[in-house]
């Protein structure tokens, strides 16, 4: 299933203020946005109950901001360990770490950023817009009663969630 022949625009513009977005190749972006449409679509036949199991799920999961923050500090703090214990050389892991992720903050860019990327890490905007759309799904927002067909319904979802 294309994101690009359910959406009314190509998925490259889907999300198109989130710097990560516009920095990830657009095959990889296709595929993050492709499984989470299949997941909508997936949740479009399901109850409101487990609907609502989903969102809490969405709600627990990392996103990338998150887990680049968390493996910095990890890095950051080992190689600062390290060097107390071991020899002062462990410092240039934290000197890296902090490097790497100076050029994350200042460009959305980096080689951790690339690898996350590529095993489908999500933005936490890429999160929501799919939250919000199991939101409409489960009729928290009444703009979609008109739509009666489920796969209708949940492309319908996916559009009104985007920002």
């Amino acid at each position: 299933m294309q994101v690009e022949v359910l959406l009314d625009r190509p998925a490259s513009e889907i999300l198109i203020r989130d710097n990560v977005r516009r920095h990830t190749p657009a095959r990889l972006n296709r595929k993050i946005d492709q499984a989470m449409m299949k997941r909508v679509v997936e949740y479009s036949k399901k109850s409101a109950e487990e609907i609502g199991v989903h969102i809490k799920e969405l709600d627990q999961e990392w996103d990338l901001e998150r887990i680049v923050e968390t493996g910095a500090g990890t890095f950051a703090l080992t190689g600062l360990l390290m060097s107390g214990l071991k020899s002062r050389k462990w410092l240039v892991i934290s000197a890296a770490t902090l490097g790497v992720l100076l050029q994350h903050s200042l460009t959305r860019r980096s080689l951790p950023i690339k690898a996350l990327r590529a095993v489908g890490i999500r933005t936490r905007r890429e999160i929501d817009a799919e939250k919000y759309a199991l939101r409409v799904l489960r009729g928290d927002f009444d703009n979609l009663k008109s739509v009666s067909e489920e796969s209708h319904r949940a492309i319908e979802a996916l559009r009104l969630s985007r920002p």
